[in-house]
């Protein structure tokens, strides 16, 4: 599983111009079922994902199709993990040490 940090790298304004855009790629990404939550960090200086199913490779690719990152608003910080535990509603996603 993946933990994708975004920190904006421009001003608000110009991060709300993409944010249309952003949301689309979002919506797909939870469509397909790699995307498991998201939301703006706390103050508002950019957001966080949850991802999974994905190899490392593939969330990189993902990544930089990102519309904020196509604009050069947003950099992003990928942390990978191994979900042993979970909650029911993420137990598709659970995963066992090697």
């Amino acid at each position: 599983m993946f933990v994708m940090e975004l920190t904006y790298t421009a001003p608000i304004e110009a991060v709300e111009e993409e944010l249309d855009a952003h949301i689309a790629w979002l919506d797909g990404y939870y469509a397909s079922g790699v995307f498991l939550a998201s939301g703006r960090k706390v103050p508002r200086d950019g957001g966080v994902i949850l991802a999974g199913g994905v190899s490392r490779a593939e969330i990189e690719k993902i990544a930089a199709e990102d519309p904020f990152i196509l604009a050069g608003v947003c950099e992003y910080r990928i942390t990978e993990f191994i979900a042993t535990k979970t909650s029911a509603d993420l137990s598709t996603v659970r995963e066992t040490l090697a």
